[in-house]
């Protein structure tokens, strides 16, 4: 069954205030009332219309039609939440002429009208961005979440909320964390939905983040390559002592296991070595290279030769 679009029925926005939509009606009841119209299918087109506004035009009718139809557009698959439309209070006449789209959403030929339904507000996602030291050791955060709320004059405004949530941590990049109960409303007194935060990791130009494991870049001097020591390196945790393996080049991994981002099964970090050479500035530093090129049968370029 195919999601009906009350408001793009009318042409009216979905923040229309009541006397909006009222304009809207009259205009397309005198376009296609059957009585006065030669426009082709006027009945049917009528009927889609009085449908619309028996909706739109009730307070209440509006926000149950609001509440399933904020994820669906115009023409998509429609199906309602679980139980929504059993016992449903439709605030009108009944309407005989009802659509397929109208009867599941408001119940058939709207025989049960003495009890009203509590429906479960809608789940909310967010994302939430943090920085990886907050991986590690946890951070509190608080949000600000705009919720659409409708009064009783139709108007739509947006309703600010401000949340505090605690970031636990061992949390990894693209993770939802859900929060039961801070999601939408529910109506008639039903449930409010459930918050779902997906984390995201802010860019650093030190780290990339695998997973729970962690990649650092870490500049090395020629010597500290070529012939191994140890160096002091920063990391999440703090500064480690760290030994470079003799004959190491650009792109070498050091591993040091459990670093990564903590959990029951911690990742791991990885120490990527990076050669930076230095820039002779002196006569005597560049003499220092022409030494090296004399004395060093070293030809990066070998492999290359046919």
């Amino acid at each position: 069954m195919e999601f009906k679009d009350y408001y793009q029925t009318l042409g009216v926005e979905k923040t229309a205030t009541l006397d909006n939509i009222k304009k809207a009606y009259r205009k397309l009841a005198r376009k296609f009332h059957p009585d006065v119209s030669k426009e082709p299918n006027a009945e049917e087109q009528m009927k889609t219309v009085n449908e619309a506004y028996a909706v739109l035009s009730d307070v209440e009718n509006r926000a149950a039609y609001d509440q399933v139809g904020n994820s669906y557009q115009a023409g998509q698959e429609f199906r309602p939440p679980p139980n929504w439309n059993e016992g449903y209070e439709y605030s009108g006449a009944e309407n005989p002429d009802a659509s397929d789209f109208f009867e599941q959403l408001f119940g058939r030929k709207q025989q049960a009208k003495h009890q009203k339904v509590h429906a479960r507000g809608e789940d909310q996602h967010t994302k939430i961005v943090i920085e990886l030291s907050d991986a590690y050791h946890g951070v509190n955060r608080e949000l600000i979440l705009r919720n659409p709320y409708m009064d009783a004059a139709g108007h739509v405004e947006l309703q600010e909320r401000r949340l505090n949530v605690q970031i636990p941590k061992g949390v990894k990049e693209g993770q939802h964390i859900r929060l039961a109960g801070q999601g939408r409303s529910g109506f008639n007194g039903g449930p409010a939905g459930d918050l779902y935060l997906e984390i995201h990791f802010s860019p650093n130009p030190i780290y990339q983040i695998d997973g729970r494991d962690v990649y650092e870049k870490i500049p090395v001097t020629p010597w500290e390559a070529a012939i191994g020591g140890s160096i002091a390196v920063p990391t999440p945790t703090g500064t480690v002592e760290v030994t470079i393996p003799p004959e190491s080049q650009s792109g070498r991994k050091l591993r040091l296991k459990g670093r990564g981002i903590p959990a029951a099964t911690p990742g791991d970090l990885y120490l990527v070595l990076e050669v930076v050479l230095p820039v002779p500035k002196t006569d005597r530093e560049k003499e220092i290279y022409q030494t090296m090129a004399r004395e060093m049968a070293f030809n990066p370029r070998r492999e290359l030769e046919i």
